[in-house]
């Protein structure tokens, strides 16, 4: 990879863009690297066109991170434009970018169909990129829409919805959460109570919670 150490965004444009289509994954981090050292407005397009592609974890984290080197006001429009690509990890990478972002510009596109998405990478990065550009005034409706996914998924998508919940405050959060605890759905209940437990101590660890509401409920749940 020692050839591109020395690019730049003109002269070695061709090379880079390869790279960052090679197959090997050594040589797409560096290459995504070097586009966020040299930020060129003529690879953006290469640059979210790999974000919906790219099968490696860290590669899809440099990318993002090149793409942050990018003017907002140029960066924003296109990730916004990406949310409603068919391609489930477009989607997921520009809601991932959006959320280390921050701009309250891009609010818009949190949909309330877009924060159930029925693809769980996409819900997750939904939920994250919604607290960071929550606009004030518009924590409980979010809070509500955030609720209706109490008891979906598994761990991972559990912790990342009480996560989004709990950024939201006690304010926000918590009256959704006292009336999830009474839900008929199980799922729901143990998500909720487990949830709330975290919101009133952030000392406790979310499985710890998960487990000690299942045993409150076992006793109901074999009657």
């Amino acid at each position: 990879m020692d050839e591109f150490v020395h690019m730049n965004s003109g002269r070695d444009k061709p090379d880079l863009i390869a790279a960052l289509r090679s197959s090997e994954g050594s040589v797409r981090l560096k290459a995504a690297l070097i586009a966020g050292v040299h930020p060129d407005l003529d690879l953006l397009d290469e640059l979210l066109d790999r974000c919906a592609v790219e099968p490696d974890f860290h590669v899809r984290e440099q990318l993002t991170w090149s793409l942050l080197r990018y003017p907002k006001d140029i960066v924003v429009p296109r990730l916004c434009a990406e949310v409603s690509s068919a391609n489930a990890q477009a989607r997921s990478q520009a809601l991932h970018t959006l959320s280390k972002i921050k701009d309250k510009n891009a609010w818009p596109v949190i949909t309330a169909p877009l924060l159930r998405d029925p693809n769980d990478e996409v819900a997750k990065a939904a939920w994250r990129a919604a607290v960071s550009m929550v606009p004030p005034g518009k924590e409980k409706s979010l809070a509500e829409d955030l609720g209706s996914q109490l008891g979906r998924g598994g761990r991972d998508v559990q912790l990342s919805l009480s996560r989004a919940l709990i950024a939201l405050g006690e304010d926000a959060a918590g009256p959704i959460l006292r009336k999830a605890v009474s839900s008929d759905d199980h799922d729901v209940q143990l998500h909720a109570r487990a949830t709330e437990k975290i919101l009133y101590d952030r000392n406790v660890d979310f499985q710890y919670a998960i487990d000690q509401v299942k045993v409150v409920l076992a006793p109901r749940t074999r009657d």
